[in-house]
This record gives C-alpha cells, structure tokens and sequence, in this order.
C-alpha cells in the first residue's frame, strides 16, 4: 500500500488483500511471508491474520482489506501500480466479488496503470469471463521453473492489455518457450539469506527469446544477498524494456 516503490518495473504497490500459501517451488524464499512475520511482531493491524503453518505463517494468513479500496481513488498523479505485493488476487479464499471490487477502482481510475501477478493461472482463466477488464488493467503469471510453463496457456485466455511473465526468481532454464500473445516478460535472480544461484545462460537465453518473438525485456537483477548484489548489467548494460499495451500499437 505504499505511495512509492523500489522494484524496478513498477512505481507503487496497492495491497487490498494479504496473506498467501506457498504452492510451488519459487516461494520457498518468499520474501512476502517474512515480511509478514515482522510486521505482524510490530503490532501492524493488516498483518494478524496468521497462516497455515505448513504453507503460510504468522500474519500470513489471507485477510482483505476494503478500507485500501480508495487509495488509488486517493493518488491524483498518474502511476504504475503493483496490485498486491504482499498477496494474490486470485488465490481461492479471495472471492470472486471481491475481486470484482479491486477491478472495479481499477476501471474508475484510469489515470493509474495497474500490474496483477499471480500464479493461481487456472483460477485466474477461470474468473476471466467474469471480470470486466479494462484497458489499464496488465496480468502476468509467475513462472519460476518449466514446471510452470502450464501457466503461460492460462495467461493466453485472458484479455488483458498486456500479458506477462515474471521468470522471478528464475530456478531452472526456460528453453522453447510459446511467446505468442505474450507482450513482457520480467526476468530475475533470487536475493535474501539462502537465495538460490541463477545460470547467466538462462537469462541470456530468455533475452534472445523474447528479441525473436518480439516481447518486451526486463531484466530486474541477478540476485545475492541483497537484491542490488549482483547488479542489473546483462552483457554489459541494463534492459529496462516495457510493453506497448493492445490498442495503442497502431498509434506508436
């Protein structure tokens, strides 16, 4: 629910829901769920909702939020915002009303850009139909390792302005992938206490995927310690591409 941000790709986060479970590799290291446990130590009113031991913890546990509906209404200057931060709109116990809600301060405020990242894919292709997309609304899904490429089918469905993917933190090679109707794809390496190491050759080879289907690149970092440890350089300089959304590529 912040007014500013430090991730790279985006410029404020807004969290009407908190709280998740782990369900695949990538949140081993989840940095949410720490973040979670301090805040709820520090007496924050969002984070005392815990968790499913075995998947979540302390302050983890997903919680919504009605009274951060207006902040965007609240933001007069345009901007870039990550939706849920510390959360997924489309994990199951957020209902689908709910979701409704957050989409429709989305619509009613179209001077903001708003970037949703799941990686509940099939819930998200499910309660596609039902949501009224507008055009500033981008969707992406998490796809950690090939395991998870299943995911980027679900993201086709979707008639968002922009389809993403967030190779974050990348685990493994993502050789071959199908591009077609994906518009960004984000790439990074994993940071914090036990952060697992990313081959140089998987991010070159995502770069030179996306050079070939014409997807927008993003590298983040390559990860470490802390996120800015390894820097942001891929031969030699920073890729810092973004999307033109559909509809406006005429107009480019």
């Amino acid at each position: 629910m912040a007014d500013k941000s430090a991730i790279e790709w985006t410029e404020a986060t807004w969290n009407p829901t908190t709280g998740c479970d782990r369900i695949s590799t990538g949140c081993d290291n989840c940095y949410a769920m720490t973040l979670a446990k301090r805040l709820k130590a520090m007496g924050s009113t969002k984070y005392q909702t815990d968790g499913d031991s075995r998947t979540s913890g302390p302050g983890f546990g997903v919680a919504l939020h009605p009274a951060a509906l207006d902040i965007p209404r609240r933001w007069r200057e345009p901007r870039t915002v990550f939706v849920n931060s510390m959360s997924d709109l489309f994990h199951a116990r957020v209902p689908l009303d709910y979701v409704r809600r957050v989409f429709a301060v989305m619509r009613e405020t179209p001077r903001h850009t708003y970037q949703v990242l799941t990686k509940r894919a099939a819930r998200l292709a499910k309660l596609a139909p039902q949501l009224d997309w507008p055009p500033n609304v981008w969707i992406g899904v998490s796809v950690e390792e090939a395991a998870q490429c299943v995911r980027i089918d679900h993201l086709r469905e979707v008639p968002a302005a922009v389809r993403f993917i967030s190779a974050e933190p990348l685990l493994g090679p993502l050789a071959g992938l199908d591009l077609t109707g994906i518009d960004w794809l984000i790439a990074g390496g994993e940071s914090g206490p036990g952060c697992r190491p990313m081959d140089p050759a998987w991010v070159t080879d995502l770069r030179n995927q996306c050079e070939c289907a014409g997807t927008a690149f993003f590298f983040k970092q390559w990860g470490g310690r802390t996120p800015k440890t390894g820097g942001r350089l891929l031969d030699g300089r920073t890729w810092d591409e973004m999307p033109v959304p559909r509809g406006l590529v005429a107009a480019v």
